[in-house]
Protein backbone atom coordinates (compact mmCIF):
# COMPACT_ATOMS: atom_id res chain seq x y z
CA UNK A 1 0.00 0.00 0.00
CA UNK A 2 1.25 3.48 -0.81
CA UNK A 3 2.08 5.95 1.92
CA UNK A 4 0.69 9.44 1.49
CA UNK A 5 2.93 12.21 2.80
CA UNK A 6 1.87 15.81 2.82
CA UNK A 7 4.26 18.61 1.89
CA UNK A 8 3.41 22.18 2.76
CA UNK A 9 4.87 25.51 1.66
CA UNK A 10 5.21 28.46 4.03
CA UNK A 11 6.26 32.07 3.51
CA UNK A 12 8.95 32.17 6.19
CA UNK A 13 7.15 30.62 9.17
CA UNK A 14 7.61 26.88 8.54
CA UNK A 15 9.57 26.46 11.76
CA UNK A 16 6.86 28.12 13.85
CA UNK A 17 4.18 26.02 12.14
CA UNK A 18 6.07 22.77 12.64
CA UNK A 19 6.80 23.48 16.29
CA UNK A 20 3.03 23.95 16.66
CA UNK A 21 2.27 20.68 14.83
CA UNK A 22 4.88 18.89 16.94
CA UNK A 23 3.16 20.19 20.10
CA UNK A 24 -0.07 18.53 18.95
CA UNK A 25 1.22 15.26 17.43
CA UNK A 26 4.28 14.76 19.62
CA UNK A 27 7.41 13.02 18.40
CA UNK A 28 10.63 14.49 17.06
CA UNK A 29 11.61 15.97 13.72
CA UNK A 30 13.26 13.38 11.47
CA UNK A 31 14.84 16.19 9.43
CA UNK A 32 15.36 19.91 9.83
CA UNK A 33 17.60 21.56 7.22
CA UNK A 34 18.13 25.30 6.88
CA UNK A 35 19.01 27.04 3.64
CA UNK A 36 22.40 28.02 5.11
CA UNK A 37 23.22 24.29 5.43
CA UNK A 38 22.85 23.70 1.68
CA UNK A 39 25.80 23.63 -0.74
CA UNK A 40 24.25 26.57 -2.65
CA UNK A 41 23.86 28.65 0.53
CA UNK A 42 25.58 31.57 -1.20
CA UNK A 43 22.51 31.97 -3.42
CA UNK A 44 20.31 32.79 -0.43
CA UNK A 45 19.54 36.43 0.32
CA UNK A 46 20.54 37.93 3.68
CA UNK A 47 17.84 37.19 6.25
CA UNK A 48 16.78 33.96 4.53
CA UNK A 49 19.69 31.77 5.65
CA UNK A 50 17.87 30.42 8.73
CA UNK A 51 14.62 29.68 6.88
CA UNK A 52 13.80 26.00 6.49
CA UNK A 53 14.74 24.29 3.27
CA UNK A 54 13.20 21.06 4.57
CA UNK A 55 11.50 19.86 7.75
CA UNK A 56 9.91 16.46 8.37
CA UNK A 57 7.76 15.32 11.28
CA UNK A 58 6.76 11.65 11.49
CA UNK A 59 3.09 11.35 12.44
CA UNK A 60 1.57 8.00 13.33
CA UNK A 61 2.50 4.79 11.56
CA UNK A 62 4.47 5.50 8.39
CA UNK A 63 3.22 9.03 7.70
CA UNK A 64 5.37 12.14 7.47
CA UNK A 65 4.33 15.78 7.39
CA UNK A 66 6.95 17.85 5.52
CA UNK A 67 7.45 21.48 4.51
CA UNK A 68 9.70 24.21 3.18
CA UNK A 69 9.86 27.99 3.37
CA UNK A 70 9.41 29.67 0.01
CA UNK A 71 12.10 32.28 -0.65
CA UNK A 72 10.94 35.72 -1.72
CA UNK A 73 14.41 36.42 -3.12
CA UNK A 74 13.84 33.56 -5.58
CA UNK A 75 10.47 34.96 -6.64
CA UNK A 76 8.46 32.42 -4.65
CA UNK A 77 5.10 33.59 -3.31
CA UNK A 78 2.67 31.63 -1.20
CA UNK A 79 -0.99 31.48 -2.18
CA UNK A 80 -2.80 30.30 0.91
CA UNK A 81 -6.28 29.03 0.22
CA UNK A 82 -8.45 26.01 -0.06
CA UNK A 83 -6.47 24.28 -2.82
CA UNK A 84 -5.32 21.57 -0.40
CA UNK A 85 -6.57 19.74 2.65
CA UNK A 86 -4.92 17.38 5.05
CA UNK A 87 -7.26 14.59 6.06
CA UNK A 88 -6.60 12.75 9.30
CA UNK A 89 -8.19 9.42 10.12
CA UNK A 90 -7.68 8.94 13.87
CA UNK A 91 -7.78 5.57 15.61
CA UNK A 92 -10.33 6.61 18.26
CA UNK A 93 -12.87 9.26 19.10
CA UNK A 94 -10.56 10.52 21.87
CA UNK A 95 -7.77 10.93 19.34
CA UNK A 96 -10.19 12.71 16.95
CA UNK A 97 -11.06 15.19 19.70
CA UNK A 98 -7.40 15.68 20.63
CA UNK A 99 -6.31 16.42 17.05
CA UNK A 100 -9.33 18.61 16.29
CA UNK A 101 -9.02 20.69 19.46
CA UNK A 102 -5.25 20.99 19.23
CA UNK A 103 -4.94 21.83 15.56
CA UNK A 104 -7.95 24.15 15.36
CA UNK A 105 -6.70 26.28 18.29
CA UNK A 106 -6.36 29.84 17.02
CA UNK A 107 -7.81 28.88 13.65
CA UNK A 108 -11.27 28.97 12.04
CA UNK A 109 -13.66 26.03 12.45
CA UNK A 110 -15.79 25.47 9.34
CA UNK A 111 -17.52 22.28 10.52
CA UNK A 112 -17.46 21.35 14.23
CA UNK A 113 -16.82 17.71 15.08
CA UNK A 114 -20.09 15.80 15.02
CA UNK A 115 -21.65 12.60 13.74
CA UNK A 116 -22.39 13.08 10.04
CA UNK A 117 -24.94 11.49 7.71
CA UNK A 118 -22.31 9.07 6.33
CA UNK A 119 -21.78 7.71 9.86
CA UNK A 120 -18.40 9.24 10.67
CA UNK A 121 -17.42 11.69 13.40
CA UNK A 122 -16.23 14.57 11.20
CA UNK A 123 -14.99 18.13 11.49
CA UNK A 124 -13.15 20.61 9.28
CA UNK A 125 -11.16 23.78 9.98
CA UNK A 126 -8.33 26.07 8.94
CA UNK A 127 -5.52 26.11 11.49
CA UNK A 128 -3.92 29.38 12.56
CA UNK A 129 -1.46 29.10 9.64
CA UNK A 130 -4.18 28.86 6.98
CA UNK A 131 -3.81 25.10 6.42
CA UNK A 132 -7.13 23.31 5.87
CA UNK A 133 -7.71 20.07 7.82
CA UNK A 134 -10.43 17.40 8.01
CA UNK A 135 -10.81 14.96 10.88
CA UNK A 136 -12.81 11.87 9.93
CA UNK A 137 -13.20 9.11 12.53
CA UNK A 138 -15.31 6.14 11.49
CA UNK A 139 -15.22 3.23 13.93
CA UNK A 140 -16.45 0.95 11.14
CA UNK A 141 -13.15 1.53 9.29
CA UNK A 142 -10.71 1.38 12.23
CA UNK A 143 -9.01 -1.99 12.65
Amino acid sequence: MAILNTYLNFQGNAEEAFNFYKSVFGGEFSAIIRFKDMPAAGNVAPGEEDKLMHVALPVGNGNTLMATDLLESHGHTLKTGNNYTISLTPASMDEANHFFNGLSAGGKVMAPLKKEMWGAYFGMFFDKFGVQWMINYDDRQVQ
